[in-house]
């Protein structure tokens, strides 16, 4: 999902007791409205690039982001006079350090978050108000707006784009070949991806049709989901408290899921695995088609040669997860105007283009989808023009309800595959009670 855990940060593990956040709600009464120096952000600086003026400048990154937080750092530092100081922390220890962080009134002038958690600093009062900052830019309905919303408290902006990881499927094309599929015809709804799943699955030989993290509540949200949103759905109410994840669409993908488990064309290991290995399986050349982070695109073989397809529904339509990391001004911080002045850096042209997509990753803004050097790559351009199309989920309660390893959905998940699916209400149940828990 765009951050935590797995090669690049997709699986999210909730850190318990962090988010007990924020002995932080000190922090928002220590603050009041974050106006102490120029850290109130709302608009304070008429530039809306911000300034640039020689200060020094301290930002937390997550290490699950640190190849694109580091590229960015270093070419903000290199063309501008204010300099950036980038911490990159261990991915698990990064809640428990922001908590205390915002308990000591000792946060950074930067900081970003898996996207997921942004909710539980906003609410918080982590953050500084950005609202007339973001809508300032020329760009600003070109943003990530999953990234935007999740942002979005009480009416108010706080944070930016700063990484995007999204979901999308990978397919094999040599074994389609094989199969005597067209390998420049990925499926395009869930029914299709499961007769070509099971076209290549038929070639034997150690080659299977399709995987999935079966014991990964993250990996679920992050891969699942997209298939209910490409039909027209939500997963959750707007205020992030109750599920819909019995519905009818919702209980078809589990009904071809679970029939991949029943007929055995998922590649072994399915049922157990956690999320640690799960996207190290695709590159090595033996499956047919399976969704996958987008992050890892630069990180397959050389010689596999795979295409990139959106996540579709059940009858059409596609979607995706629009992961990783947002990005905001510490409530704290005395130097709001430079910080966004990186920031808006960080979301301009020269960045995205000359930073962002020359090392293969996702751009922050739909129209720079296609650029110098996605356009050398027509999968990068499929991803890139999915974030449209992508969702974001909302809840204050996220990491106990879907990432928690204890955590109802996954066994929502591993009741409608493993099992024969008849609990999902019961189970949808327990999931909504979690998220007003």
């Amino acid at each position: 999902m765009g951050s935590t855990a797995g090669p690049r940060g997709h699986v999210r593990r909730l850190v318990t007791g962090a988010i007990a956040l924020l002995a932080a709600t000190s922090l928002i009464t220590a603050c009041g409205s974050g106006d102490e120096g120029s850290g109130g952000g709302g608009g304070a600086a008429a530039d809306v690039t911000g300034v640039d003026d020689g200060a020094t400048l301290t930002m937390w990154t997550r290490a699950a982001t640190r190849p694109q937080s580091e590229a960015l750092v270093k070419a903000y530092n290199a063309s501008h006079k204010n300099k950036i100081e980038l911490t990159v922390i261990p991915t698990d220890d990064y809640q428990a350090k922001v908590g205390a962080a915002a308990g000591s009134r000792d946060l950074p002038d930067l900081f970003a978050s898996d996207v997921v958690f942004v909710p539980n600093y906003t609410s918080s009062g982590l953050f500084a108000d950005i609202t007339e900052r973001i809508d300032a830019l020329l760009f600003a309905d070109k943003l990530a707006q999953s990234h935007i919303k999740a942002g979005t408290y009480e009416g108010k902006k706080y944070v930016v784009p700063h990484t995007l990881d999204l979901s999308v499927l990978f397919y094999n094309k040599e074994l389609y070949r094989q199969a005597k599929l067209d390998p420049e015809k990925p499926p395009t709804s869930l029914s299709e991806w499961d007769r070509q799943a099971r076209a290549v699955d038929a070639l034997g030989g150690g080659v299977s049709g399709t995987f999935f993290g079966g014991n990964c509540g993250g990996c679920g949200v992050f891969t699942w989901w997209p298939s209910i949103w490409a039909a027209g759905e939500e997963v959750l109410n707007e205020e992030g408290t109750e599920a819909t994840l019995s519905s009818d669409t919702a209980k078809k993908v589990y009904e071809t899921y679970r029939g991949w488990v029943e007929d055995d064309i998922v590649a072994p290991g399915a049922r157990d695995e956690t999320g640690t290995t799960w996207t190290g399986v695709f590159p090595k050349g033996k499956v047919g088609v399976m969704p996958m982070p987008s992050t890892t695109l630069g990180l397959m073989p050389k010689d596999l040669d795979l295409g990139v397809a959106p996540i579709p529904g059940p009858d059409g339509g596609k979607s995706t997860f629009v992961g990783g990391d947002a990005i905001g001004i510490s409530a704290t911080s005395k130097s709001a105007d430079q910080a966004w002045n990186f920031l808006a850096w960080s979301l301009g042209d020269k960045a995205q283009v000359d930073v962002v997509a020359a090392n293969k990753d996702v751009v922050a803004r739909t129209d720079l989808a296609s650029n110098k050097h996605s356009d050398a790559d027509p999968r990068l351009v499929t991803i890139n023009e999915l974030v449209a199309d992508g969702h974001t989920p909302y809840a204050l309660k996220f990491g106990q309800t879907f990432n928690d390893p204890n955590g109802p959905w996954l066994t929502l998940m591993r009741n409608a595959v493993f099992d024969d699916g008849a609990s999902v209400e019961k189970d949808n149940e327990a999931v909504t009670a979690s998220l007003a828990d």
